[in-house]
C-alpha cells in the first residue's frame, strides 16, 4: 500500500458494541461511510435497527444484531452470525460501558459488580469471540473503548466503579494485546475524555465545573474520536499493539 491507502477500511467486516447510540453510533456510521462493513451491536435492539437503517439509506452495508455483551454464548453467536453473513471478522471494537454515581460508602456490592461486569467482562466476552475466529483466520484487530477515567479520578462526580472498570479494561487490552500477538491479532484502546453525547447533553450542569479544567476548552465531539480508531482497525496501526490513545482535549495533562 502506499500513501493514505494504508488507512483504507473498503472490503473490511466488522462490529461495534454499544453502536445504538452514543460513541458507538457515530463509529458505526463513519466507518460504515469508509467502506467497511458493519455489524451494529446493541442490547437494545430497537437502537441498533435504527442505526443500522441510517447505515443502509447513506449506502453503507450494515446488519444488526441484539447482543448481551456479558452473555458470554451471545458473543459468541454474534461473531457466529458476522462471519455466516459477510464470511469474515477484520476487526472488533468494544465499545458498550457504564456506570454509575454512587458515593463508595452507599454503594452495594451488586452496583458495583455491575459496572465491573459491562465494563471489562462486557468487553472480555466479545473479545475472545472474535479472538477464537481471527486466530484461525490470519488475525485482525480489537480495539476496545476504555476513557481517560483510566489514567484519573475524576471530579467532582463520584465514579469510582467506573474508574476502576476502565482502568481494569485497558490492562485487559495489554494483557490480551501479548497474548495474542504471535496469532497476528492486534489489540489496542482509546482512552476519550468528555464527549458531548446523548448522556453528557442530559447532564449540562455539570458542564462549567468541567470546561476549566480542559485545556482545548470544550467538550468532544464524538467524531472526533473516528480518526483514533480507523487509525487502529487499518493497516496504519500494523505495528501498534497493547497501546492506548487518549483523546481527551489535554484533560489528562493538568
Amino acid at each position: 500500500m502506499k500513501g493514505l491507502e494504508i488507512f483504507s477500511l473498503e472490503g473490511k467486516v466488522g462490529y461495534i458494541t454499544g453502536a445504538g447510540q452514543g460513541i458507538g453510533k457515530e463509529l458505526a456510521k463513519a466507518i460504515a461511510a469508509a467502506g467497511a462493513k458493519i455489524a451494529v451491536i446493541d442490547i437494545n435492539e430497537e437502537t441498533a435497527q435504527t442505526v443500522t437503517a441510517e447505515i443502509r439509506e447513506s449506502g453503507g452495508e450494515a446488519i444488526a444484531i441484539h447482543t448481551d455483551v456479558t452473555d458470554e454464548a451471545a458473543c459468541v453467536a454474534m461473531v457466529k452470525t458476522l462471519t455466516d453473513q459477510y464470511g469474515r471478522l477484520d476487526f472488533g471494537i468494544n465499545n458498550a460501558g457504564g456506570g454509575n454515581e454512587l458515593p463508595v460508602l452507599e454503594m452495594s456490592k451488586e452496583d458495583f459488580m455491575k459496572v465491573i461486569d459491562l465494563n471489562i467482562a462486557g468487553v472480555f466476552l466479545p473479545s475472545k469471540a472474535a479472538a477464537a475466529y481471527m486466530k484461525d483466520h490470519g488475525g485482525g484487530s480489537i480495539v476496545n473503548t476504555a476513557s481517560m477515567s483510566s489514567y484519573i479520578v475524576n471530579t467532582p462526580q463520584t465514579i469510582t466503579a467506573y474508574n476502576t472498570s476502565k482502568a481494569g479494561c485497558r490492562h485487559l487490552t495489554k494483557s490480551c494485546a501479548v497474548e495474542w500477538a504471535k496469532y497476528g491479532i492486534r489489540v489496542n484502546s482509546v482512552s476519550p475524555g468528555y464527549m458531548m453525547t446523548e448522556l453528557t447533553k442530559r447532564i449540562s450542569h455539570m458542564h462549567p465545573l468541567w470546561l476549566p479544567l480542559i485545556p482545548l476548552g470544550r467538550i468532544g465531539d464524538p467524531k472526533e474520536l473516528v480518526g483514533a480508531f480507523v487509525y487502529l482497525i487499518s493497516e496504519a496501526s500494523a505495528y501498534a499493539t497493547g497501546t492506548d490513545i487518549l483523546v481527551d482535549g489535554g484533560y489528562t495533562c493538568l
